[in-house]
């Protein structure tokens, strides 16, 4: 299960990459609990469709932002795709010649190989970054 789980978290860097739909990685109903500054707008949120709105608008917010895992995942999952995964996260902003590195670490607990709750812990926008 630990490929599966490592799959599953590529897959929530997919969609807050635009590059996966939402309803493929989260369950229909979920909780997001986000620990960052500036993040409240997330406590609200419990299925794909606005969660989906809400990455639009944030990249709205943040043209040139790209995620990507950091670190070494740590994974406890049954046959059944439930558990919890949690891993570091980095993220790029790049505004035309500034580039400005963050880092932070999300908690996924799956259901059936479904998320259906995220703990997201970081500096937010004024944070830093842990790896080089």
């Amino acid at each position: 299960m630990r490929d599966f789980g490592i799959e599953l978290y590529n897959r929530w860097t997919a969609i807050w990459n635009r590059e996966l739909p939402v309803e493929e990685v989260m369950a229909p109903h979920f909780t997001l609990r986000y620990a960052q500054p500036g993040a409240t707008v997330y406590d609200d949120i419990h299925d794909p469709a606005a969660f989906a709105a809400q990455i639009e608008l944030f990249h709205k917010q943040l043209p040139g932002i790209v995620f990507a895992p950091q670190g070494i995942p740590v994974i406890e999952m049954d046959e059944t795709r439930t558990g919890l995964v949690a891993q570091p996260y980095g993220v790029t902003i790049t505004r035309g010649d500034q580039v400005v590195d963050l880092s932070g670490t999300d908690i996924l607990r799956s259901e059936n190989g479904l998320i259906v709750e995220v703990w997201s812990v970081s500096g937010g926008l004024t944070g830093r970054s842990f790896y080089a």
